[in-house]
């Protein structure tokens, strides 16, 4: 396994997403999740991560979840601050609608000259370690495997600072890894997908995710929407998103899209963030009842 010949190339490219230059934007997001049932169900018990908390470069305008049936829905946040949504229908019914709609207002995304130099030495700080700790670890759906690290130490050798080594190792998931929809499902481990070489915007999150671990620096899952603009192509825009945040030091946590080989800038709608997709996923719950459901997604992003 040998490292990328040009160690400038991947970091050059990313530059050039950077959204600095552009002024920030205004976003509306509706996300519709229908199940229906072939017959009445029972004890429906569900989490949510559908509300965005107010993160650096974006700020949460409002926020509104629908549930039909109608039920009370209990706010708190997780043990990792995301806002969270519970709810239970202990009664029957057939069919179960979520609805959030929320507007947030982004800013550019701005990198300090000194957050693009700082190294791996910058990690030593007991602040730092203390920080970001829990996004060094394995977690359910990423490994420390053997390989994963053989291609970490490769692809980093020869960056000099933590976002060149980011930038690379972005750079070589979208390169190597094909976009296909329905060759994975929400349960696949970084392992199967590093295999495949395939998957969506969550294998691609979860394979950069192991890489970054693997090369000592902590990285954590960011879930949330991606705006396509009119003169954008980017994947992943008709559904939830996911990317990869990594934690530059003078900077602290930095969105890494390697679906679409972009910084996660004034497009992205963040709503949550956590160790990999078992953290925050948008809708996970339980019944009593039949083995099957149809489920349709619908989402709709829109500039304000």
């Amino acid at each position: 396994m040998m490292p990328l010949n040009d160690p400038s190339g991947a970091c050059q490219q990313a530059q050039g997403g950077d959204a600095s230059a552009r002024p920030g934007m205004k976003l509306s997001v509706l996300h519709r999740t229908t199940f229906r049932y072939p017959y009445p169900v029972t004890e429906s018990v569900n989490t949510l991560h559908l509300e965005p908390r107010t993160f650096p470069f974006q700020k949460t305008l409002s926020s509104i979840i629908r549930v039909l049936p109608a039920t009370r829905l209990r706010r708190f946040p997780d043990l990792l601050e995301n806002v969270t949504h519970h709810f239970e229908l202990p009664e029957a019914h057939g069919h179960l609608e979520i609805e959030s709609r929320l507007r947030v207002h982004n800013l550019a995304l701005e990198i300090s000259p000194a957050a693009r130099a700082a190294t791996m030495a910058d990690f030593a700080d007991p602040q730092i370690r203390e920080r970001t700790w829990l996004y060094l670890q394995e977690s359910l759906r990423v490994s420390q495997h053997p390989e994963i690290w053989r291609w970490a130490v490769d692809l980093t050798s020869g960056c000099a600072t933590v976002y060149d080594a980011v930038c690379r190792l972005m750079e070589w998931v979208h390169a190597e890894f094909a976009y296909q929809a329905g060759s994975t499902t929400v349960s696949t481990h970084l392992e199967e997908a590093f295999a495949l070489r395939c998957g969506v915007c969550q294998d691609f999150t979860h394979v950069m995710l192991g890489l970054c671990r693997a090369a000592g620096i902590p990285a954590r899952y960011a879930s949330g929407y991606l705006y396509n603009g009119p003169s954008d192509k980017l994947l992943g825009a008709q559904a939830s998103h996911a990317w990869c945040e990594a934690y530059l030091p003078h900077a602290g946590w930095i969105g890494f899209d390697p679906t679409n080989n972009t910084l996660a800038d004034e497009r992205y709608v963040k709503v949550a963030v956590g160790r990999d997709y078992e953290d925050v996923a948008p809708v996970r719950g339980t019944y009593r009842g039949s083995g099957h459901c149809q489920m349709d997604v619908e989402v709709v992003v829109e500039k304000i």
